[in-house]
Protein backbone atom coordinates (compact mmCIF):
# COMPACT_ATOMS: atom_id res chain seq x y z
CA UNK A 1 0.00 0.00 0.00
CA UNK A 2 1.90 3.43 -0.86
CA UNK A 3 1.18 6.33 -0.14
CA UNK A 4 1.04 9.64 -2.26
CA UNK A 5 3.44 12.70 -0.87
CA UNK A 6 5.75 15.45 -1.81
CA UNK A 7 6.16 18.70 -2.69
CA UNK A 8 2.97 21.08 -1.44
CA UNK A 9 1.09 18.20 -0.65
CA UNK A 10 3.26 17.31 2.34
CA UNK A 11 3.30 21.56 3.37
CA UNK A 12 -0.79 21.02 3.32
CA UNK A 13 -0.38 17.73 5.23
CA UNK A 14 1.89 19.24 7.86
CA UNK A 15 -0.12 22.33 8.00
CA UNK A 16 -3.65 20.82 8.88
CA UNK A 17 -2.67 17.74 10.46
CA UNK A 18 -4.50 18.53 13.34
CA UNK A 19 -7.53 18.12 11.73
CA UNK A 20 -7.53 14.86 11.36
CA UNK A 21 -7.74 14.00 15.10
CA UNK A 22 -10.22 16.54 15.69
CA UNK A 23 -12.91 15.11 13.03
CA UNK A 24 -12.24 11.80 13.79
CA UNK A 25 -12.64 12.29 17.41
CA UNK A 26 -16.47 13.67 16.52
CA UNK A 27 -17.81 10.16 15.28
CA UNK A 28 -17.14 6.64 16.39
CA UNK A 29 -19.07 4.81 13.78
CA UNK A 30 -16.16 4.28 11.06
CA UNK A 31 -14.08 1.96 13.86
CA UNK A 32 -14.58 0.40 17.03
CA UNK A 33 -11.73 -1.14 18.66
CA UNK A 34 -13.64 -2.70 21.95
CA UNK A 35 -16.04 -4.47 19.44
CA UNK A 36 -13.33 -4.85 16.67
CA UNK A 37 -16.24 -3.52 14.38
CA UNK A 38 -15.61 -1.55 11.10
CA UNK A 39 -18.45 0.58 8.80
CA UNK A 40 -17.95 0.93 5.68
CA UNK A 41 -19.78 1.81 2.21
CA UNK A 42 -20.46 -0.47 -0.89
CA UNK A 43 -20.54 1.66 -4.25
CA UNK A 44 -23.55 -0.57 -5.50
CA UNK A 45 -25.21 -3.73 -4.04
CA UNK A 46 -23.58 -7.20 -5.14
CA UNK A 47 -25.60 -7.83 -8.31
CA UNK A 48 -24.85 -11.69 -7.04
CA UNK A 49 -23.44 -14.01 -4.50
CA UNK A 50 -24.00 -16.90 -6.18
CA UNK A 51 -20.17 -17.56 -7.00
CA UNK A 52 -21.60 -20.08 -9.58
CA UNK A 53 -22.66 -16.72 -11.86
CA UNK A 54 -20.67 -13.56 -9.56
CA UNK A 55 -18.56 -11.51 -12.39
CA UNK A 56 -18.06 -8.45 -11.13
CA UNK A 57 -15.56 -6.61 -8.47
CA UNK A 58 -18.50 -5.96 -5.72
CA UNK A 59 -19.43 -9.48 -5.52
CA UNK A 60 -16.30 -10.77 -5.96
CA UNK A 61 -15.00 -8.22 -2.90
CA UNK A 62 -18.38 -10.33 -0.20
CA UNK A 63 -17.66 -13.54 -1.71
CA UNK A 64 -13.57 -13.18 -0.91
CA UNK A 65 -14.02 -12.48 2.54
CA UNK A 66 -17.19 -15.09 3.13
CA UNK A 67 -15.42 -17.87 1.38
CA UNK A 68 -12.39 -19.81 0.81
CA UNK A 69 -10.87 -21.61 -2.04
CA UNK A 70 -7.83 -24.02 -2.09
CA UNK A 71 -5.93 -21.06 -2.41
CA UNK A 72 -5.89 -17.50 -1.10
CA UNK A 73 -3.42 -14.73 -1.49
CA UNK A 74 -1.74 -13.25 2.10
CA UNK A 75 -0.71 -9.58 2.83
CA UNK A 76 1.77 -9.65 0.46
CA UNK A 77 -0.38 -10.49 -2.40
CA UNK A 78 1.11 -14.11 -2.50
CA UNK A 79 -0.35 -17.35 -3.16
CA UNK A 80 -0.97 -19.47 0.29
CA UNK A 81 -3.16 -22.45 1.07
CA UNK A 82 -6.46 -22.08 1.73
CA UNK A 83 -8.58 -25.01 2.47
CA UNK A 84 -5.76 -26.93 1.02
CA UNK A 85 -3.30 -27.62 3.32
CA UNK A 86 -0.60 -28.43 0.52
CA UNK A 87 -0.57 -29.58 -3.31
CA UNK A 88 1.44 -31.22 -5.86
CA UNK A 89 1.15 -29.31 -9.42
CA UNK A 90 2.47 -31.62 -12.50
CA UNK A 91 2.55 -31.51 -15.83
CA UNK A 92 -0.90 -33.58 -16.22
CA UNK A 93 -2.86 -32.24 -13.27
CA UNK A 94 -2.59 -31.87 -9.79
CA UNK A 95 -3.20 -32.98 -5.96
CA UNK A 96 -4.69 -31.28 -3.24
CA UNK A 97 -4.79 -32.06 0.50
CA UNK A 98 -7.56 -30.27 2.12
CA UNK A 99 -6.98 -28.93 5.44
CA UNK A 100 -8.81 -31.50 8.68
CA UNK A 101 -9.91 -28.32 10.07
CA UNK A 102 -11.77 -26.65 7.10
CA UNK A 103 -15.67 -26.20 8.06
CA UNK A 104 -18.59 -24.53 6.89
CA UNK A 105 -20.36 -21.95 8.99
CA UNK A 106 -23.05 -25.12 10.61
CA UNK A 107 -19.64 -26.72 11.61
CA UNK A 108 -19.60 -29.46 8.91
CA UNK A 109 -16.29 -30.46 7.25
CA UNK A 110 -15.45 -28.91 3.67
CA UNK A 111 -14.55 -31.98 1.41
CA UNK A 112 -13.10 -32.52 -1.97
CA UNK A 113 -16.57 -33.44 -3.14
CA UNK A 114 -17.94 -29.82 -2.17
CA UNK A 115 -15.43 -28.70 -4.90
CA UNK A 116 -16.17 -31.60 -7.65
CA UNK A 117 -19.86 -30.57 -7.27
CA UNK A 118 -18.94 -26.93 -7.60
CA UNK A 119 -17.06 -27.22 -10.60
CA UNK A 120 -19.51 -29.65 -12.17
CA UNK A 121 -22.53 -26.90 -11.83
CA UNK A 122 -20.31 -24.03 -13.01
CA UNK A 123 -19.50 -26.55 -15.91
CA UNK A 124 -23.48 -27.43 -16.12
CA UNK A 125 -24.83 -25.81 -19.91
CA UNK A 126 -28.25 -24.67 -17.49
CA UNK A 127 -26.05 -23.04 -14.93
CA UNK A 128 -25.16 -20.87 -18.15
CA UNK A 129 -21.75 -19.27 -16.17
CA UNK A 130 -20.37 -16.33 -18.02
CA UNK A 131 -16.98 -17.75 -15.76
CA UNK A 132 -17.05 -21.56 -17.23
CA UNK A 133 -14.24 -20.98 -19.54
CA UNK A 134 -11.72 -20.36 -16.41
CA UNK A 135 -12.34 -24.22 -15.31
CA UNK A 136 -11.23 -25.26 -19.00
CA UNK A 137 -7.87 -25.82 -18.20
CA UNK A 138 -9.45 -29.10 -16.41
CA UNK A 139 -9.55 -31.94 -18.52
CA UNK A 140 -13.45 -32.50 -20.80
CA UNK A 141 -14.36 -29.50 -18.93
CA UNK A 142 -15.07 -27.91 -22.50
CA UNK A 143 -17.09 -30.26 -23.70
CA UNK A 144 -19.24 -30.62 -20.34
CA UNK A 145 -19.95 -27.29 -20.81
CA UNK A 146 -20.89 -27.48 -24.37
CA UNK A 147 -23.02 -30.33 -23.24
CA UNK A 148 -21.16 -32.94 -25.16
CA UNK A 149 -19.85 -35.11 -22.61
CA UNK A 150 -21.68 -35.61 -19.18
CA UNK A 151 -20.69 -33.72 -15.69
CA UNK A 152 -18.78 -37.11 -14.53
CA UNK A 153 -16.13 -36.99 -17.25
CA UNK A 154 -15.01 -33.76 -15.92
CA UNK A 155 -11.24 -34.21 -14.80
CA UNK A 156 -11.63 -33.60 -10.89
CA UNK A 157 -12.34 -36.46 -8.41
CA UNK A 158 -12.80 -36.91 -4.54
CA UNK A 159 -10.18 -39.36 -3.33
CA UNK A 160 -11.85 -39.68 0.20
CA UNK A 161 -12.80 -36.47 2.01
CA UNK A 162 -9.60 -34.57 1.87
CA UNK A 163 -8.10 -35.25 -1.23
CA UNK A 164 -8.65 -34.13 -4.43
CA UNK A 165 -7.35 -34.79 -7.89
CA UNK A 166 -7.25 -32.96 -11.02
CA UNK A 167 -6.35 -33.91 -14.42
CA UNK A 168 -5.21 -31.13 -17.49
CA UNK A 169 -7.20 -30.93 -20.68
CA UNK A 170 -3.12 -29.62 -21.10
CA UNK A 171 -0.21 -28.01 -18.89
CA UNK A 172 -1.37 -25.35 -17.15
CA UNK A 173 1.41 -23.81 -14.65
CA UNK A 174 -1.17 -21.06 -13.41
CA UNK A 175 -3.65 -23.23 -12.04
CA UNK A 176 -3.04 -22.77 -8.66
CA UNK A 177 -3.86 -19.02 -9.18
CA UNK A 178 -7.33 -20.00 -10.58
CA UNK A 179 -8.24 -22.34 -7.72
CA UNK A 180 -8.50 -19.21 -5.45
CA UNK A 181 -10.64 -17.43 -8.04
CA UNK A 182 -14.38 -17.29 -6.76
CA UNK A 183 -15.87 -19.95 -9.63
CA UNK A 184 -13.73 -22.29 -8.29
CA UNK A 185 -14.79 -22.12 -4.30
CA UNK A 186 -16.40 -24.94 -3.09
CA UNK A 187 -20.71 -25.03 -2.91
CA UNK A 188 -21.99 -28.43 -0.55
CA UNK A 189 -24.26 -30.28 -2.74
CA UNK A 190 -26.67 -31.18 0.14
CA UNK A 191 -27.26 -27.34 1.21
CA UNK A 192 -26.82 -26.05 -2.28
CA UNK A 193 -30.05 -28.15 -3.69
CA UNK A 194 -32.58 -27.57 -0.46
CA UNK A 195 -31.92 -23.93 -1.46
CA UNK A 196 -33.31 -24.44 -5.11
CA UNK A 197 -33.85 -21.24 -6.57
CA UNK A 198 -33.40 -19.35 -3.63
CA UNK A 199 -29.81 -20.17 -3.45
CA UNK A 200 -28.03 -17.49 -2.54
CA UNK A 201 -30.49 -15.21 -3.03
CA UNK A 202 -30.23 -13.86 0.25
CA UNK A 203 -28.06 -14.53 3.66
CA UNK A 204 -29.66 -17.24 4.97
CA UNK A 205 -29.45 -19.03 1.43
CA UNK A 206 -25.89 -18.95 1.55
CA UNK A 207 -23.53 -21.46 3.26
CA UNK A 208 -19.87 -20.11 4.13
CA UNK A 209 -16.68 -21.39 4.69
CA UNK A 210 -14.11 -18.32 4.66
CA UNK A 211 -13.20 -15.79 7.69
CA UNK A 212 -16.40 -13.90 7.53
CA UNK A 213 -20.33 -14.67 7.65
CA UNK A 214 -22.72 -12.97 5.71
CA UNK A 215 -25.16 -11.97 8.78
CA UNK A 216 -27.18 -9.29 7.52
CA UNK A 217 -28.49 -8.78 3.69
CA UNK A 218 -31.03 -5.96 3.24
CA UNK A 219 -30.83 -5.49 -0.62
CA UNK A 220 -30.02 -2.23 -1.58
CA UNK A 221 -29.31 -1.01 1.91
CA UNK A 222 -27.41 -2.83 4.01
CA UNK A 223 -25.15 -5.59 4.36
CA UNK A 224 -23.31 -7.05 7.36
CA UNK A 225 -19.90 -9.46 8.08
CA UNK A 226 -19.66 -10.82 10.88
CA UNK A 227 -16.41 -13.36 12.25
CA UNK A 228 -17.35 -16.75 11.40
CA UNK A 229 -16.34 -19.10 14.54
CA UNK A 230 -16.01 -22.08 12.54
CA UNK A 231 -13.15 -21.13 10.36
CA UNK A 232 -9.93 -22.80 10.65
CA UNK A 233 -7.55 -19.55 10.83
CA UNK A 234 -10.13 -17.91 12.81
CA UNK A 235 -7.36 -17.28 15.63
CA UNK A 236 -5.20 -14.72 12.62
CA UNK A 237 -8.62 -12.92 12.35
CA UNK A 238 -9.44 -9.82 14.66
CA UNK A 239 -12.37 -8.46 13.22
CA UNK A 240 -15.42 -9.46 14.28
CA UNK A 241 -17.90 -7.32 12.33
CA UNK A 242 -17.42 -5.45 9.06
CA UNK A 243 -20.70 -2.82 8.42
CA UNK A 244 -21.39 -1.95 5.21
CA UNK A 245 -25.18 -0.13 5.84
CA UNK A 246 -24.41 3.07 2.74
CA UNK A 247 -24.47 2.08 -0.63
CA UNK A 248 -23.94 4.61 -3.13
CA UNK A 249 -21.45 4.90 -6.01
CA UNK A 250 -21.42 8.79 -5.50
CA UNK A 251 -17.79 10.07 -4.30
CA UNK A 252 -18.86 13.01 -2.88
CA UNK A 253 -21.72 11.43 -0.93
CA UNK A 254 -18.40 8.82 0.41
CA UNK A 255 -15.90 11.04 1.00
CA UNK A 256 -19.02 13.24 3.14
CA UNK A 257 -19.57 9.94 5.28
CA UNK A 258 -15.58 9.46 5.57
CA UNK A 259 -15.06 13.31 6.97
CA UNK A 260 -18.25 12.92 9.19
CA UNK A 261 -16.26 9.55 10.95
CA UNK A 262 -19.09 7.31 9.84
CA UNK A 263 -17.04 5.23 7.76
CA UNK A 264 -13.39 3.96 8.13
CA UNK A 265 -11.96 4.11 3.74
CA UNK A 266 -13.04 6.56 0.97
CA UNK A 267 -12.27 6.21 -2.37
CA UNK A 268 -11.21 9.38 -3.59
CA UNK A 269 -12.02 11.69 -7.02
CA UNK A 270 -10.84 14.84 -9.21
CA UNK A 271 -13.19 17.13 -6.79
CA UNK A 272 -12.84 15.25 -3.27
CA UNK A 273 -9.02 15.22 -3.79
CA UNK A 274 -8.31 18.62 -3.32
CA UNK A 275 -10.68 18.77 -0.38
CA UNK A 276 -8.68 15.75 1.49
CA UNK A 277 -5.25 17.63 0.66
CA UNK A 278 -6.99 20.66 2.56
CA UNK A 279 -7.49 19.07 5.62
CA UNK A 280 -4.20 16.97 5.99
CA UNK A 281 -5.50 13.54 5.53
CA UNK A 282 -2.58 11.07 4.01
CA UNK A 283 -3.48 10.36 0.19
CA UNK A 284 -3.03 6.37 -0.64
CA UNK A 285 -3.02 4.66 -4.36
CA UNK A 286 -2.80 1.79 -5.64
CA UNK A 287 -2.40 0.37 -9.22
CA UNK A 288 -5.66 -1.57 -9.47
CA UNK A 289 -4.23 -3.59 -12.22
CA UNK A 290 -7.76 -2.75 -14.32
CA UNK A 291 -7.91 -1.58 -17.78
CA UNK A 292 -10.78 0.51 -19.27
CA UNK A 293 -11.52 0.60 -22.56
CA UNK A 294 -14.43 1.38 -25.24
CA UNK A 295 -15.83 -2.19 -25.99
CA UNK A 296 -17.91 -2.43 -29.69
CA UNK A 297 -20.89 -4.54 -31.02
CA UNK A 298 -20.13 -6.97 -33.43
CA UNK A 299 -23.58 -8.51 -33.76
CA UNK A 300 -25.75 -8.22 -37.05
CA UNK A 301 -26.87 -5.17 -38.12
CA UNK A 302 -24.44 -3.12 -35.68
CA UNK A 303 -22.21 -0.50 -37.57
CA UNK A 304 -19.39 -0.89 -35.13
CA UNK A 305 -19.09 -4.27 -36.52
CA UNK A 306 -17.59 -2.45 -39.79
CA UNK A 307 -13.92 -2.22 -39.37
CA UNK A 308 -13.01 1.06 -40.91
CA UNK A 309 -15.71 2.50 -38.23
CA UNK A 310 -13.40 1.50 -35.67
CA UNK A 311 -10.81 2.72 -36.94
CA UNK A 312 -11.84 5.71 -37.41
CA UNK A 313 -13.05 6.16 -33.95
CA UNK A 314 -9.63 4.87 -33.45
CA UNK A 315 -7.50 7.79 -34.69
CA UNK A 316 -9.79 10.37 -33.29
CA UNK A 317 -9.35 9.93 -30.14
CA UNK A 318 -6.66 10.46 -27.88
CA UNK A 319 -6.21 8.57 -24.66
CA UNK A 320 -3.36 11.11 -22.84
CA UNK A 321 -6.02 13.99 -23.10
CA UNK A 322 -8.53 11.80 -21.53
CA UNK A 323 -6.03 10.48 -18.81
CA UNK A 324 -4.30 14.20 -18.25
CA UNK A 325 -7.30 16.51 -19.04
CA UNK A 326 -10.76 14.77 -17.89
CA UNK A 327 -9.87 11.98 -15.44
CA UNK A 328 -6.80 14.53 -13.95
CA UNK A 329 -6.25 11.78 -11.09
CA UNK A 330 -2.09 10.77 -10.26
CA UNK A 331 -1.63 7.54 -11.01
CA UNK A 332 -3.72 6.85 -14.14
CA UNK A 333 -2.25 5.86 -17.26
CA UNK A 334 -3.32 6.20 -20.96
CA UNK A 335 -4.35 3.00 -22.13
CA UNK A 336 -2.11 1.28 -24.97
CA UNK A 337 -1.99 -2.00 -25.03
CA UNK A 338 -4.85 -4.91 -24.00
CA UNK A 339 -2.29 -5.99 -21.28
CA UNK A 340 -1.57 -3.31 -18.57
CA UNK A 341 1.76 -2.35 -17.08
CA UNK A 342 1.32 -4.30 -14.09
CA UNK A 343 0.94 -7.75 -15.80
CA UNK A 344 4.05 -10.18 -15.44
CA UNK A 345 5.41 -12.19 -16.99
CA UNK A 346 9.00 -14.48 -17.52
CA UNK A 347 11.48 -12.72 -15.53
CA UNK A 348 9.44 -9.38 -15.32
CA UNK A 349 6.45 -7.52 -16.81
CA UNK A 350 4.62 -7.82 -19.93
CA UNK A 351 5.32 -4.84 -21.61
CA UNK A 352 8.54 -4.49 -21.25
CA UNK A 353 9.80 -7.73 -23.05
CA UNK A 354 6.60 -6.98 -25.45
CA UNK A 355 6.28 -2.53 -25.86
CA UNK A 356 2.55 -1.96 -27.00
CA UNK A 357 2.26 -0.79 -30.55
CA UNK A 358 2.31 3.01 -30.55
CA UNK A 359 -0.16 4.40 -31.95
CA UNK A 360 -1.03 8.34 -32.00
CA UNK A 361 -4.39 10.09 -32.64
CA UNK A 362 -4.46 11.54 -36.47
CA UNK A 363 -7.56 13.11 -37.60
CA UNK A 364 -6.43 12.68 -41.58
CA UNK A 365 -6.35 8.77 -41.41
CA UNK A 366 -9.68 9.12 -38.64
CA UNK A 367 -11.57 11.12 -41.70
CA UNK A 368 -10.15 8.54 -44.33
CA UNK A 369 -11.33 5.38 -42.69
CA UNK A 370 -14.35 7.27 -42.10
CA UNK A 371 -15.27 7.56 -45.97
CA UNK A 372 -14.04 4.11 -46.15
CA UNK A 373 -16.58 2.68 -43.33
CA UNK A 374 -19.35 5.25 -45.09
CA UNK A 375 -18.98 3.57 -48.70
CA UNK A 376 -18.72 0.01 -47.19
CA UNK A 377 -22.21 0.72 -45.76
CA UNK A 378 -23.68 2.50 -48.29
CA UNK A 379 -24.20 5.81 -45.81
CA UNK A 380 -23.70 9.41 -46.24
CA UNK A 381 -23.94 9.54 -42.59
CA UNK A 382 -23.36 7.62 -39.48
CA UNK A 383 -26.49 7.33 -37.94
CA UNK A 384 -27.32 8.13 -34.01
CA UNK A 385 -24.93 5.15 -32.30
CA UNK A 386 -26.06 4.07 -28.26
CA UNK A 387 -23.38 4.87 -26.18
CA UNK A 388 -23.51 2.70 -22.92
CA UNK A 389 -21.98 3.49 -19.62
CA UNK A 390 -22.25 3.11 -16.16
CA UNK A 391 -23.58 6.04 -13.27
CA UNK A 392 -20.95 6.95 -11.93
CA UNK A 393 -20.12 10.91 -11.78
CA UNK A 394 -16.53 10.08 -13.71
CA UNK A 395 -18.08 7.55 -15.86
CA UNK A 396 -19.92 10.54 -17.14
CA UNK A 397 -17.18 12.82 -18.06
CA UNK A 398 -15.30 10.41 -19.82
CA UNK A 399 -18.42 9.58 -21.62
CA UNK A 400 -19.25 13.36 -22.41
CA UNK A 401 -15.36 13.65 -23.68
CA UNK A 402 -15.41 10.73 -26.31
CA UNK A 403 -19.21 12.34 -27.45
CA UNK A 404 -17.68 15.49 -27.90
CA UNK A 405 -14.51 14.80 -29.86
CA UNK A 406 -16.59 12.02 -32.22
CA UNK A 407 -18.96 14.91 -32.87
CA UNK A 408 -15.97 17.29 -33.80
CA UNK A 409 -13.75 14.90 -35.74
CA UNK A 410 -16.17 12.84 -37.52
CA UNK A 411 -19.78 14.35 -37.04
CA UNK A 412 -20.80 11.00 -35.19
CA UNK A 413 -23.31 11.49 -32.61
CA UNK A 414 -23.89 9.45 -29.74
CA UNK A 415 -26.50 9.21 -27.52
CA UNK A 416 -25.11 8.58 -24.19
CA UNK A 417 -27.31 5.70 -22.39
CA UNK A 418 -26.27 6.18 -18.45
CA UNK A 419 -27.31 2.97 -16.60
CA UNK A 420 -26.79 1.84 -12.80
CA UNK A 421 -23.96 -1.30 -12.56
CA UNK A 422 -26.67 -4.04 -12.75
CA UNK A 423 -28.59 -2.74 -15.36
CA UNK A 424 -25.04 -1.84 -17.08
CA UNK A 425 -24.32 -5.32 -17.05
CA UNK A 426 -27.64 -6.95 -18.31
CA UNK A 427 -27.56 -4.79 -21.45
CA UNK A 428 -24.35 -5.77 -22.15
CA UNK A 429 -25.03 -9.08 -22.28
CA UNK A 430 -27.74 -8.36 -24.35
CA UNK A 431 -25.98 -6.11 -26.68
CA UNK A 432 -27.91 -3.43 -26.33
CA UNK A 433 -25.63 -1.04 -27.02
CA UNK A 434 -23.28 0.30 -30.00
CA UNK A 435 -20.36 1.25 -27.92
CA UNK A 436 -20.20 0.42 -24.15
CA UNK A 437 -17.43 1.44 -21.60
CA UNK A 438 -16.24 -1.10 -19.85
CA UNK A 439 -13.40 -2.66 -17.69
CA UNK A 440 -11.72 -5.65 -16.90
CA UNK A 441 -9.77 -6.51 -13.76
CA UNK A 442 -6.78 -9.44 -13.81
CA UNK A 443 -8.97 -12.67 -12.34
CA UNK A 444 -5.47 -14.29 -11.63
CA UNK A 445 -1.70 -13.88 -11.90
CA UNK A 446 -1.34 -14.40 -15.37
CA UNK A 447 -1.40 -12.52 -19.06
CA UNK A 448 -4.35 -15.04 -20.12
CA UNK A 449 -6.67 -13.26 -17.68
CA UNK A 450 -6.58 -10.32 -20.06
CA UNK A 451 -5.65 -12.36 -23.62
CA UNK A 452 -8.85 -14.27 -23.54
CA UNK A 453 -10.88 -12.17 -22.91
CA UNK A 454 -12.15 -11.71 -26.88
CA UNK A 455 -11.72 -15.17 -27.34
CA UNK A 456 -15.20 -16.47 -29.13
CA UNK A 457 -16.14 -18.47 -26.78
CA UNK A 458 -15.61 -16.21 -23.57
CA UNK A 459 -18.92 -15.39 -22.56
CA UNK A 460 -17.34 -12.17 -21.00
CA UNK A 461 -16.50 -11.13 -24.39
CA UNK A 462 -19.85 -8.79 -24.87
CA UNK A 463 -19.65 -7.53 -28.09
CA UNK A 464 -19.39 -10.63 -29.44
CA UNK A 465 -16.03 -10.13 -31.02
CA UNK A 466 -15.28 -13.18 -33.65
CA UNK A 467 -11.75 -13.63 -35.00
CA UNK A 468 -10.50 -17.35 -35.76
CA UNK A 469 -7.16 -16.10 -35.84
CA UNK A 470 -7.27 -14.22 -32.55
CA UNK A 471 -8.55 -17.94 -31.33
CA UNK A 472 -5.49 -19.45 -32.87
CA UNK A 473 -3.18 -17.52 -30.36
CA UNK A 474 -5.52 -18.00 -27.06
CA UNK A 475 -5.17 -21.42 -27.96
CA UNK A 476 -1.31 -21.26 -28.05
CA UNK A 477 -1.27 -19.31 -25.03
CA UNK A 478 -3.65 -22.10 -22.95
CA UNK A 479 -2.27 -25.03 -24.69
CA UNK A 480 1.83 -24.85 -24.35
CA UNK A 481 4.08 -25.44 -21.43
CA UNK A 482 6.49 -23.01 -22.82
CA UNK A 483 6.37 -19.66 -21.06
CA UNK A 484 8.19 -17.97 -24.06
CA UNK A 485 5.96 -19.78 -26.46
CA UNK A 486 2.82 -18.61 -24.52
CA UNK A 487 4.32 -14.75 -24.21
CA UNK A 488 4.86 -14.20 -27.92
CA UNK A 489 1.54 -15.58 -28.59
CA UNK A 490 0.26 -12.73 -25.81
CA UNK A 491 1.80 -10.27 -28.16
CA UNK A 492 0.27 -11.37 -30.78
CA UNK A 493 -3.16 -10.76 -29.40
CA UNK A 494 -1.82 -7.10 -28.33
CA UNK A 495 -1.17 -6.51 -32.00
CA UNK A 496 -4.48 -7.59 -32.89
CA UNK A 497 -6.60 -5.55 -31.02
CA UNK A 498 -4.36 -2.38 -31.85
CA UNK A 499 -4.90 -3.44 -35.71
CA UNK A 500 -8.55 -4.56 -35.77
CA UNK A 501 -9.91 -2.64 -32.73
CA UNK A 502 -12.37 -5.15 -30.84
CA UNK A 503 -11.65 -2.67 -28.37
CA UNK A 504 -9.97 0.79 -27.84
CA UNK A 505 -7.86 0.85 -24.51
CA UNK A 506 -8.65 4.21 -22.70
CA UNK A 507 -6.75 3.70 -19.77
CA UNK A 508 -5.06 2.35 -17.26
CA UNK A 509 -6.93 2.87 -13.51
CA UNK A 510 -5.56 3.52 -9.78
CA UNK A 511 -7.02 4.62 -6.96
CA UNK A 512 -6.45 6.96 -4.17
CA UNK A 513 -8.37 6.63 -0.59
CA UNK A 514 -8.01 7.88 2.71
CA UNK A 515 -8.70 5.84 5.59
CA UNK A 516 -9.13 5.79 9.19
CA UNK A 517 -5.87 6.35 10.91
CA UNK A 518 -6.36 3.90 13.46
CA UNK A 519 -7.21 1.14 10.97
CA UNK A 520 -4.08 -1.07 10.98
CA UNK A 521 -3.40 -4.06 8.57
CA UNK A 522 -5.84 -2.74 5.36
CA UNK A 523 -4.34 -4.17 2.24
CA UNK A 524 -5.02 -3.68 -1.20
CA UNK A 525 -5.64 -6.40 -4.46
CA UNK A 526 -4.83 -6.82 -7.71
CA UNK A 527 -6.24 -10.54 -7.74
CA UNK A 528 -9.06 -11.50 -5.82
CA UNK A 529 -11.60 -9.38 -3.59
CA UNK A 530 -10.47 -5.51 -2.84
CA UNK A 531 -9.98 -4.39 -0.50
CA UNK A 532 -8.38 -7.18 1.85
CA UNK A 533 -9.78 -6.73 5.35
CA UNK A 534 -9.05 -10.15 6.77
CA UNK A 535 -5.75 -8.60 7.78
CA UNK A 536 -7.36 -5.58 9.46
CA UNK A 537 -7.07 -5.02 13.25
CA UNK A 538 -8.19 -1.19 14.98
CA UNK A 539 -5.65 0.30 17.29
CA UNK A 540 -6.76 1.29 20.48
Amino acid sequence: MRTFRGGPILLRWLLSCFLITTIHAAGAAAVDAEAQQITLSLATEPPTLNSLRSTDQISSFVLSHVMEGLMRYDARGDLVGGVAERWELREDGATFWLRDDARWSDGRPVTAADFVFAWRRALEPTTASQYAFILYPIANAEAVNRGEKPLDALGVQALGAHRLEVQFARPTTYFLSLTAFMTYYPIREDFFRAQGERYAADAHNLLFNGPFTLSRWVHSAHLTLSKNPEYWGRGEIALQTIDLPYITSDPSATFNLFKNGDIAMAALDVETLDDALERGYPIHQFQSGSLFFLSFNFREGRLTGNYHLRKAIQYALDPDVLVNQVIGLPGVQPGRSLFPRTVRALDGRFRDHFPAPLLRPDLDKAQWHLQQALDELGLKQVPLLVFLTGEHPRAGREAEYVQYVLRQALGIDLKIDRQTFKQRIERMSRGDFDIVSAAWGPDFDDAITFGDLFSSWNENNRGLYRNPEYDRWVRVAMESGDDAVRMNAMAELQRIVVEDVPILPLYESAMLYVTHPRLLGLERSIFGGDPVLRYVRIRD
